[in-house]
């Protein structure tokens, strides 16, 4: 069952797609229009078996053929696509942690919105590819409670839904109150294992709860009583909780609003939710924002790149 806007393509002829690229490729120019049209409409375990092909028949390897062929966003796009979806994760937060300066952002998207399931499928993925604990490199780049709160988000061991038990729904939005409102200074580490160790419906009726008692939303009091990385972090845990698709709207908005676009994030979340919840995510965002997800990137994206991001987005929620 998915909520994506891209799905197995049928019929479906791994050959047929690869000896197409090659001829896109081949020679003087690049036909682009005929690479992203195919890249965008098939899936990402079809993707694989193309490359199989192309490898099977030609010698050549499609990946590095796309990056010698193709430039700038356009290209980063079409080799995002390229890469196995189990790798994806692992790939980015690889990037997000090595060289100078760590890139919180990617590490806060990730780990605040995927499931339990994924979060471990991750660090295996990531010991398998890199041979490197990904806890370990996390804790090395990260401090504070911002890393705290990263630690427990890989535990993923999340409390599986289930029953929600009210009493305990109250006491922990009277902790959560306490060590937010009423304290001065924050008591973060209630926040965190809360937030990070709750299951969802539990969480959901929590914040209902501490609604009610405090008069605020917790995202204004995280908003008020934290700063910097934790409060991003704390922020994105809260909003995947609500909704995951609301808080990918939320984050593909932000990307391409005001001056420049964040391309990196629109590029990472536009492949990542393509086969997930992007249908979701559209519905999301012509609801919070008053425009399309489509008007968006047409508006602030040129060239093939935007005729490939506009396949992958599916449609117009006019």
């Amino acid at each position: 069952y998915t909520r994506g806007t891209v799905t197995a393509f049928s019929p479906f002829d791994a050959r047929a797609d690869a000896e197409a690229l090659r001829k896109a490729m081949k020679g003087m120019g690049t036909d682009e229009e005929t690479i992203l049209k195919i890249l965008t409409s098939r899936n990402n375990a079809q993707r694989q078996e193309i490359a199989a092909a192309f490898k099977t028949l030609f010698g050549r390897d499609l990946v590095d053929d796309l990056k010698s062929e193709l430039t700038g966003k356009f290209e980063t796009l079409m080799v995002s696509l390229m890469r196995p979806t189990y790798i994806f994760d692992a790939h980015a937060l690889k990037h997000a942690i090595k060289g100078a300066g760590t890139n919180e952002k990617v590490l806060t998207e990730i780990l605040a919105s995927r499931t339990p399931e994924e979060v471990r499928n991750i660090k295996q993925v990531y010991l398998q590819e890199y041979e490197a604990n990904l806890e370990d490199k996390i804790t090395g780049e990260t401090s504070g409670y911002f890393q705290r709160l990263l630690v427990v988000l890989l535990q993923a061991n999340r409390d599986p839904d289930g029953r929600v038990d009210e009493g305990l729904v109250e006491q922990d939005a009277q902790i959560l109150f306490r060590a937010g409102e009423l304290k001065w200074g924050t008591d973060e580490e209630k926040f965190i294992t809360i937030l990070g160790t709750r299951s969802i419906s539990h969480l959901r009726r929590v914040f209902d709860k501490y609604m009610t008692i405090s008069g605020f939303q917790i995202e204004e009091t995280i908003d008020r009583e934290t700063s910097g990385d934790l409060e991003k972090l704390l922020l994105a845990v809260v909003k995947c909780i609500r909704s995951v698709p609301a808080y990918f709207a939320e984050t593909l908005y932000y990307s391409m609003k005001g001056a420049g676009t964040d391309d990196d994030t629109l590029i990472r979340v536009m492949v990542s939710r393509s086969e997930v919840d992007l249908l979701d995510i559209r519905q999301e965002f012509r609801k919070n924002f008053a425009k399309s997800l489509h008007q968006m990137i047409q508006k602030d994206t040129s060239g093939d790149y935007r005729k490939a991001l506009l396949l992958l987005c599916g449609g117009d929620d006019e």
